[in-house]
């Protein structure tokens, strides 16, 4: 018979060893044992045994893990919580100077558009957290209402271990909770337009930066935890090695994005400073103390009424050449870039120079300058040593990716040459040759160097049941004998299957092994 478009065979058995006696024979033949609170399939009539383990596989699997809508949200969800850490650090560019005027105020157009955004990254973790809820409230009904649910059965062993617990976990309630907090929001448009007010110019960028911390160190700590819980619980993310390596390279950019914002966040407040000090050696005449913060805080590019003592100040030539003008006639520091960006109308530019600065430092651990100014310091400090410590894990991880990616294409080259090796000192005809060449690529094209057969042999007798049955089930019954056959006596036979590959122009024929048992092709176009 011979085999069509590339045919996958399969070869069951149909005959099955004789029983050996025990107290709970197996479909194998082989004793099997029956655990405390276990009832025995093997005992009960076909549809009885057959109704009862498909309520079992029914009450084991999770809600969510069973549909590829549970993937797709969680793929979702993690790609929101990233979103999370690139916006909350777009708040600290609010924070400007005022070229003409040389006052502190809010950019608030800016920041109504930053507030939009993360409304909307709150609404994905707020619909998140109730669906955890509502898992975590569905489950316990779900239990009582099954009937096997409180046995500890191989199946309920095996659905146990697949369920996450985060929905009943208190801790990941809290993350959930807290990472929706307003805590910037309300800084911005609360707080800080009432410092600024108050004259608290240079303050008022301490509490902004505190604030930041506060909320975003949290928001870390829950997006690797999410990150993790699904790595534990799928095994995989996206599916491929280069989404690994994107996610990677996405959250060195994430570290640099937010350095960055710190960075210009300590630069505009050492500006400030410097402005603070210009004002106090003017003296009264030539600087008010409220001077230095501007007349509206949230500021919507419309005109303002500026009174004589601004515009006294804003003449102050001493002080823009100091403080605003140039880098060199005050000790900037490490914030000496910064001093062409806290002043700049342009948006764009006072974002993406920030990021390419924390690329910069983070990738070659830095060549800062410093003053002796202790948070100066300390800021240099934690910069290197994680620009140290994410460049080593970046470039361990995408070495990890690549080496899974190229390890199992240099297998079947190896293999290959192995092949063409014995063919030629076995002086196999050019016929032969190319029918084993091709074999080798349709094997390759079918497995990509993953041996299912060994995967599925491995496993607990149960889930190997349940996977082999789940993967043959479509396949054994397009044969006619088997369409009206019971489960229990499919998943006997699914469990008996193997998986070939055949080549186009082959003969697949039944055979009979040692035992009697007779082999049948079970043909799939796969």
């Amino acid at each position: 018979m011979p085999a069509e478009l590339s045919p996958r065979l399969a070869a069951a058995s149909s005959s099955s060893p004789s029983p050996s006696p025990s107290p709970s024979p197996s479909p194998h033949g082989a004793p099997r044992i029956i655990r405390a609170g276990e009832q025995d399939d093997s005992r009960l009539p076909p549809q009885t045994a057959a109704t009862t383990r498909g309520k079992r596989r029914r009450g084991a699997w999770h809600p969510r893990a069973s549909s590829s809508w549970g993937t797709e949200w969680d793929r979702a969800y993690l790609l929101a919580c990233a979103a999370g850490l690139l916006v909350d650090p777009l708040f600290l560019y609010a924070v400007s100077v005022s070229a003409p005027l040389m006052c502190v105020f809010l950019d608030g157009w800016f920041a109504a558009a930053v507030t939009a955004l993360r409304c909307a990254v709150d609404a994905m973790h707020a619909a998140n957290l109730l669906l955890q809820l509502r898992e975590a409230c569905s489950s316990p009904r779900r239990e009582d209402t099954d009937e096997e649910g409180a046995q500890p059965g191989r199946d309920d062993a095996r659905g146990a271990g697949g369920v996450p617990q985060r929905g009943r976990s208190k801790k990941g309630v809290f993350l959930d909770v807290l990472v929706i907090l307003p805590v910037m929001q309300v800084v911005v448009w609360v707080a800080s337009p009432a410092m600024i007010r108050a004259g608290s110019t240079t303050a008022v960028m301490t509490v902004l930066l505190v604030a930041f911390l506060l909320e975003y160190l949290p928001k870390i700590y829950h997006s690797v935890r999410v990150l993790r819980r699904m790595q534990d619980f799928s095994g995989y993310l996206f599916g491929t090695i280069w989404w690994g390596i994107a996610l990677n390279l996405m959250a060195y950019f994430v570290a640099a994005h937010a350095v960055g914002a710190c960075w210009y966040l300590l630069g505009a407040q050492r500006a400030t400073k410097c402005l603070r000090e210009q004002c106090a050696q003017a003296g009264g005449s030539g600087c008010a103390p409220w001077a230095l913060a501007c007349a509206e805080p949230l500021y919507y590019g419309r005109g303002v009424t500026v009174g004589a003592d601004r515009l006294a100040w804003a003449g102050n030539a001493t002080a823009r050449g100091t403080c605003l003008d140039s880098a060199d006639n005050y000790q900037y520091g490490a914030y000496q870039w910064t001093v062409m960006l806290v002043a700049n109308p342009s948006r764009v530019e006072r974002i993406l120079l920030p990021i390419f600065w924390g690329l910069m430092t983070l990738s070659t651990f830095g060549n800062l300058e410093s003053t002796t100014e202790w948070l100066e310091i300390v800021f240099n400090i934690i910069t290197i040593t994680g620009g140290l410590i994410l460049v080593t894990m970046l470039i361990g991880n995408i070495k990890v990716f690549l080496n899974a990616t190229t390890s199992k294409k240099q297998a079947m080259h190896t293999r290959l040459r192995g092949v063409e090796l014995w063919m030629k000192r076995k002086n196999l005809p050019r016929s032969y040759r190319h029918r084993v060449r091709q074999y080798e690529r349709q094997r390759w094209a079918a497995t990509r160097g993953v041996d299912e057969c060994r995967i599925v042999r491995d496993l607990p007798e149960g889930l190997r049941r349940d996977i082999k049955y789940h993967l043959c089930l479509g396949l054994v019954r397009q044969v006619p004998l088997f369409q009206h056959m019971d489960d229990l006596v499919l998943e006997n036979i699914c469990d008996r299957v193997k998986s070939l590959i055949f080549p186009k122009g082959e003969v697949v024929s039944a055979t009979t092994n040692q035992h009697g048992w007779l082999g049948f092709p079970l043909l799939s176009a796969n």
